[in-house]
């Protein structure tokens, strides 16, 4: 097995958004995080760094016709669903091994929609918070 060291690229990547592949997406931003906090005991320095409680952040980015789609989902509002999202990587006709997350019980807390003079097309950021982040081989 040879070592290729191809990076991915924007056009590697896949959406697939409650079942549907997101052909209009901008962007994509995904966090997993950990509540730590240092225990002091005896002396300065702390004994260990102790764990607590995981989340998950993030925010899409996807044209007008994204977003409109996604609200007849829901019933005319985004902020009702709750979905889960596949996101992979690489590009197999190259030759790249796939790389998947599965993003678990993803749920919108907000929907805003700001379009300005000179706008080509609305670009909306769409935050939201999910359950779990799968890592699938």
């Amino acid at each position: 097995m040879a070592f290729n060291s191809r990076q991915y690229e924007w056009g590697d990547m896949t959406l697939i958004l409650g079942g549907r592949d997101v052909t209009g997406i901008r962007a994509i931003k995904y966090t997993e995080k950990i509540e730590q906090e240092p225990l002091h005991a005896k002396g300065r320095f702390p004994q260990s760094i102790q764990s607590g409680n995981i989340t998950v952040e993030g925010e899409i980015t996807v044209l007008q016709s994204e977003l409109i789609a996604l609200e007849k989902a829901g019933n005319g509002s985004i902020l009702g669903l709750n979905l889960d999202a596949v996101v992979a990587y690489g590009n197999p006709s190259l030759g790249d091994a796939m790389t998947t997350n599965r993003i678990v019980g993803i749920s919108f807390g907000e929907s805003s929609k700001e379009l300005k003079q000179g706008d080509k097309f609305m670009e909306i950021t769409i935050p939201f918070m999910a359950l779990r982040v799968l890592n699938q081989a």
